[in-house]
């Protein structure tokens, strides 16, 4: 007896060392993967997003729309797909898709977006429903692991219960791997996306630990529950004292007082080493969202100058997957041009060396408003400038981006930020800023001086 039990222990004991050697991770041979907290390369190098959201299911005609994003210095595009919630994305139209982003060198992250707002939006698909698409596209996806991220359903669950997020998530993941797929994958948090009640933050450790092929990254979606730099701080630190990789997978800007405080957002994500998403590129029903006007890569929006201009911002911080070589522009650019100001200060003319501006409110609310100005170089290149002017109605800058703003009582002075001071000839950059008014919001004379 005591013979056969230890010949049935030694037969357990192989079979269960088979099953573990079975189910560990072939990282180096799957492409992109975790690693720690950190997204790394099938070569070991860190890859950290930076990169723009493009709603491509309902605007699958926009495929110029990559090379642009790519143009911004953006290192991931996350492509919006469907099942068949909207017009549904076949086989053939998501290889397209890949081949957009690997001749444009960046990384696909490749979205379900059928599964928003599920449990409050009668319309939404389920994490199961959304599984099945992807099983649907796995002919086009296997052999695309150095390039792909799968994120198996946006937002899946609304804010009716929840807490199904958690099971509905352990079996999507283990549905994904069961049907072999080796990619990242990226699951968004209830709440649609923004964790209000913190059952991603919760529960992150189960979801992370259901994917035997260890390679889950978490994607918080900042919004309006973020408008304060205390909470993004606060949900930051949890995942990353945990260890846990985090992405932020979408945000917008802080337009008004309400809204995500996208500047700290950004500098905390660069401070911490955290991939973010930038929602996006255009086509929004809500066109404060849109980062460009129309698609149009040369009509920067206030929104798309922060994300990509700002400091910390897109342009400024984003490395290429080194799966394309890792080129990197030595240092950022200037923006594209906005398009011209609706009410744009008077213009003289520009002699040798010198410079214009002008000025135009692109957003106003009750005791609020966002400002552009276009700074533009004369017939000869310049070096720098420095625009000022003087409110004349009791407006003041509250913060700024793409220069450094000061003021001293009514006027404000403007000096141009360390990468868009030289301007060839005829050349223009744009900087922007929020403000405060009362009464009236008349638009200044401006004084542009170059060196």
């Amino acid at each position: 007896m005591k013979r056969r039990l230890a010949t049935i222990a030694a037969v357990l004991a192989t079979l269960t060392a088979s099953v573990l050697m079975f189910v560990q991770p072939a990282h180096a041979a799957t492409g992109l993967h975790i690693s720690g907290r950190n997204i790394v390369e099938a070569n070991g190098s860190t890859f950290v997003m930076r990169g723009i959201n493009h709603m491509h299911t309902w605007y699958a005609g926009q495929t110029g729309s990559f090379a642009d994003i790519k143009a911004t210095g953006a290192n991931t595009v996350r492509v919006v797909l469907s099942g068949g919630r909207w017009t549904a994305n076949t086989a053939a139209d998501v290889t397209n898709v890949i081949n957009l982003c690997k001749a444009n060198r960046l990384i696909c992250v490749l979205e379900n977006h059928d599964t928003t707002g599920y449990g409050e939006d009668a319309a939404a698909y389920s994490l199961d429903q959304a599984v099945n698409y992807w099983i649907g596209l796995k002919s086009v996806l296997v052999g695309q692991e150095n390039h792909v991220v799968i994120n198996i359903g946006n937002e899946p669950i609304g804010n009716t219960n929840p807490g199904q997020w958690t099971a509905a998530t352990v079996a999507a993941i283990q549905k994904m791997r069961t049907n072999g797929f080796e990619h990242l994958l990226m699951i968004d948090a209830p709440n649609w996306g923004q964790d209000w009640q913190y059952t991603m933050r919760d529960n992150a450790q189960t979801v992370l630990d259901a994917d035997t092929r260890d390679n889950t990254v978490l994607s918080i979606h900042m919004y309006a529950v973020f408008n304060t730099a205390a909470s993004i701080r606060n949900y930051l630190d949890v995942f990353q004292n945990n260890n846990w990789p985090l992405v932020i997978g979408e945000f917008g800007w802080q337009f008004d007082s309400g809204q995500v405080d996208d500047q700290t957002l950004i500098a905390e994500a660069q401070a911490r080493g955290i991939g973010y998403l930038g929602w996006s590129w255009a086509g929004n029903t809500d066109p404060i969202l849109d980062m460009t006007n129309n698609f149009d890569a040369a009509s920067l929006t206030t929104w798309g100058q922060r994300v990509i201009d700002g400091a910390n911002g897109i342009r400024a911080t984003s490395k290429e997957a080194t799966i394309y070589g890792g080129v990197q522009p030595s240092s950022p650019g200037p923006s594209p041009s906005s398009p011209s100001p609706s009410s744009p200060s008077p213009s003289p003319s520009t002699p040798a060396g010198a410079c214009t501006a002008t000025y135009a409110v692109t957003g106003q609310w009750p005791g609020g408003f966002q400002g552009d100005v276009k700074v533009t170089a004369g017939s000869a290149a310049i070096k720098g400038w420095t625009v000022t002017w003087t409110y004349a109605s009791g407006q003041t800058v509250s913060n700024a981006w793409g220069a450094t703003v000061t003021s001293s009582g009514s006027t404000v002075t403007a000096r141009n930020a360390a990468w868009n001071g030289s301007l060839s000839a005829g050349a223009s950059t744009n900087f922007g800023f929020l403000g405060s008014w009362n009464g009236s919001n008349t638009p200044p004379t401006l004084s542009c001086t170059a060196s």
